[in-house]
């Protein structure tokens, strides 16, 4: 049981190369929207939506392990400040671990003017409901952008099964080329 862990800013391009190793392997992508948009009409951006949202993404990640699946593939926005992100983060991966998987750690970093071009394509506003309306779409990413670390730092992150990737000027296929290549997936 593999887990690639694909974080980065919003609009990094994380989804869309999910969806393109879920092509090119035998693994499963579980984009955050997922649980996010299923939550987001009952409560809105609430406690109770990331509450929830981590709760079924913990379930879904304790069953996957026990199932015949190879891996997956999962979406996060990572705030590097955050104390409770680095939790969950360790949560998941033990999750994994303790039932004998991988975990892979792929970092996506593109600049802030190529992510706000990506915050109108089809394919983004055709997955994830909650950012269809693309002007309070493009202020959550730049009020994010002034408020959170969404990169880290050099060497912060010192696993040995990690790859950063500068994707600004990178097509899709080729990312998620580059990340099956360097794990072998």
């Amino acid at each position: 049981m593999k887990l690639v862990l694909l974080f980065g800013p919003q609009v990094v391009g994380k989804m869309t190369i999910g969806h393109e190793l879920e092509k090119i392997t035998h693994l499963k992508l579980l984009h955050n929207h997922m649980t996010i948009d299923l939550l987001h009409p009952f409560f809105g951006f609430s406690e109770d939506t990331w509450r929830i949202s981590s709760i079924i993404r913990e379930e879904i990640f304790k069953a996957a392990v026990k199932s015949d699946l190879e891996g997956i593939v999962f979406t996060f926005v990572w705030s590097f400040e955050s104390k409770k992100d680095w939790e969950f983060i360790n949560h998941v991966r033990s999750i994994f671990e303790e039932a004998g998987g991988e975990v892979y750690f792929v970092e996506l970093e593109a600049n802030q003017s190529e992510r706000l071009i990506r915050n109108q394509t089809p394919h983004r506003l055709e997955h994830k409901a909650t950012k269809r309306n693309i002007e309070e779409s493009e202020v959550h990413l730049i009020e994010t952008h002034k408020l959170n670390r969404l990169n880290s730092w050099p060497n912060e992150i010192r696993e040995e099964n990690y790859i950063r990737i500068d994707n600004t000027q990178l097509e899709p296929l080729v990312v998620a080329k580059m990340i099956k290549d360097r794990f072998t997936l």
